[in-house]
């Protein structure tokens, strides 16, 4: 039985060279960090609207559009950077290429892609996968899904934020084995005090729905 996508194959082209373009500029010429990128384009909500198929999204606008968007919905930006053309297509172009005919492939959301492979590590793939045939990329992201241990919400944006443990206990004032907890899922998140919830995603600039797991 064939798997049913989210949109039609022949939309494909179009989302790959959006996304594509859309994290070239980012990374290269906005000279955000991947881990930053990932995080803004989930945060936006244009990652699942990508993901689900919308036609405004993955061809009604371009990379450097889409871009943008992410961009005026995470920070103000009175001006859009000037584009850097070049001869030759970057890592990054390759990753956003690649990433959003995975996504197609496999109907994984972003938010879950990025969880087990972080975008800096697929943009690392580049130099081993760039000349091989796509199905050889397909294959290694889905040998990490298969060897993937689960992390919480809250390890993952705190390690995405560049905080240590303690650091994130030291600057929030929760108690560092509370954390350790949380993120191990011997205590259940969802169920902590609203101010220790309040004071992790301030700290670590997300939404407290962000820090559930499996939110309602």
């Amino acid at each position: 039985m064939s798997m049913i996508r989210a949109y039609s194959e022949l939309y494909l082209n179009d989302a790959k060279s959006t996304l594509a373009t859309c994290f070239d500029y980012m990374i290269n010429t906005c000279a955000l960090s991947p881990s930053m990128t990932s995080f803004m384009f989930v945060k936006s909500g244009y990652a699942d609207l990508f993901a689900a198929g919308n036609p405004s999204v993955i061809s009604g606008m371009s990379g450097i559009e889409l871009a943008y968007k992410i961009l005026e919905d995470s920070y103000s930006v009175p001006d859009i950077p000037e584009i850097r053309f070049s001869e030759h297509f970057s890592p990054e172009y390759w990753t956003g290429w690649s990433l959003a005919w995975y996504q197609w492939y496999s109907n994984r959301r972003f938010r879950d892609i990025f969880r087990v492979v972080a975008l800096k590590d697929i943009i690392a793939m580049y130099s081993v996968f760039h000349e091989e045939d796509i199905t050889s990329f397909f294959n290694a992201m889905d040998e990490k899904f298969s060897k993937f241990t689960y992390s919480s919400n809250l390890k993952q944006i705190r390690e995405n934020r560049g905080f240590s443990q303690a650091e994130l206990a030291s600057e929030t004032g929760i108690n560092l084995r509370s954390i350790q907890m949380y993120e191990q899922g011997h205590n259940d998140i969802n169920k902590a005090q609203a101010q220790t919830l309040y004071r992790l995603s301030g700290k670590l600039d997300c939404k407290i729905e962000d820090l559930l797991e499996n939110p309602q």
